[in-house]
């Protein structure tokens, strides 16, 4: 049969329009442009303990993953309840385990569809060099931020791994889930307008060599959104600072915030957070609180000190915390508000593990 010029020009639209609704195009958090021919399969995380956030937004985030940069790899006792259930999660590769290192030349080895990396490796030169290795190679590489700027990009760059793999409507799941009950905290804030409480976050807490503490981004974000002041802010310069025991008595916060986890044992510090029960946190906390020049802060006084898990800080999961530290701010007008829910909540309609665990602490009475 001969087909007619009109027809293979009708034949030839239908495919071009096929190919173009398998086409994927993204806006990544740097505002660049990625086009992927189909939604990724096959991907190399920047950051190891991203693969919880691909989590939120599929059942089987594993099966996603090639390799990943092992310096921000997931802890302990995630990595084993993602290995329980997903046993190929030891067939992922790594592509670079140093801070801000990794390698262009395994990540190409592997032909990932897609690299993602951070907003943390926009301005350091190797990783530049690298990203325009890999590119070069023909590898598109999308950016997303969870960490420098959370409240802000968290979501936007949910909903950007939700499109470069096909979990657009999950994503707007849990974007509709975060935004219910960020609402309900900037709503009841803005009609109440509460003095805000002045804070003190000591991240990395122990007692000695104090004290290592928040500036602008991250942590500063959460304090602000929850209805306090981070008297960090003006002090620090930039992200992470240290300012003396002295500094800290002077300053006389009306809320003491300490941030801790697993990796704080060696160092006599705050321990909570994935795998550690309720005993061994209060334990640590009030060994903390106990420390020369901490006990004797009004804040600790008074009973307005709490402990929180650190690595709430790169993940959207971070509205628990908020929640948590609005309540803990101003806990009259978040009474009916319970963090551990939202966990709960969570962890039934979106993460594909369960990792028990410590989230908070406060002091014993």
């Amino acid at each position: 049969m001969t087909l007619t010029r009109p027809l293979l020009a009708a034949l030839a639209l239908i495919a071009s329009l096929g190919a173009a609704a398998a086409d994927v195009t993204a806006t990544d958090i740097l505002g660049r442009e990625i086009h992927l021919p189909e939604p990724a399969r096959h991907i190399v995380l920047g950051e190891g303990r991203h693969l919880s956030v691909l989590g939120l937004i599929h059942d089987d985030p594993v099966a996603l993953v090639s390799g990943w940069r092992l310096d921000k790899a997931l802890d302990q006792p995630t990595m084993q309840a993602y290995r329980e259930k997903f046993p190929d999660i030891d067939a992922i590769r790594p592509v670079g385990s140093g801070n801000r290192d990794i390698s262009a030349e395994a990540i190409i080895a592997l032909h990932p569809d897609l690299v993602v990396l951070t907003l943390m490796d926009q301005n350091d030169p190797g990783m530049e060099v690298a990203r325009q290795q890999i590119e070069a190679a023909g590898i598109p590489v999308a950016y997303v931020d969870f960490f420098s700027h959370p409240r802000e990009n968290s979501i936007p760059s949910l909903r950007i791994l939700g499109k470069l793999t096909g979990a657009e409507e999950r994503a707007e799941e849990f974007a509709e889930f975060y935004d219910t009950r960020l609402a309900r905290i900037r709503d009841r804030l803005a009609g109440a307008k509460p003095p805000r409480p002045r804070v003190f976050f000591h991240v990395h807490a122990a007692g000695q060599n104090c004290c290592s503490t928040v500036g602008t981004g991250v942590f500063d974000d959460f304090i602000t959104t929850a209805g306090g002041q981070n008297i960090g802010h003006d002090t620090v310069k930039g992200v992470l600072g240290n300012v003396s025991l002295e500094y800290l008595i002077g300053a006389d916060p009306d809320v003491y915030i300490a941030t801790g986890g697993t990796h704080m044992a060696a160092r006599g510090g705050l321990v909570l957070g994935s795998g550690v029960d309720a005993e061994t946190a209060q334990a640590s906390f009030q060994r903390l609180l106990s420390a020369p020049g901490f006990a004797s802060l009004r804040a600790v006084e008074q009973g307005r000190a709490a402990g929180v898990w650190h690595l709430f800080n790169d993940s959207p999961v971070h509205i628990a915390l908020i929640e948590y530290l609005a309540k803990t701010f101003h806990p009259d007008l978040f009474q009916d508000v319970d963090p551990a829910k939202t966990l709960a909540e969570i962890n039934a309609r979106f993460s594909p593990v369960v990792v028990p665990g410590t989230w908070w602490v406060t002091p014993e009475q």
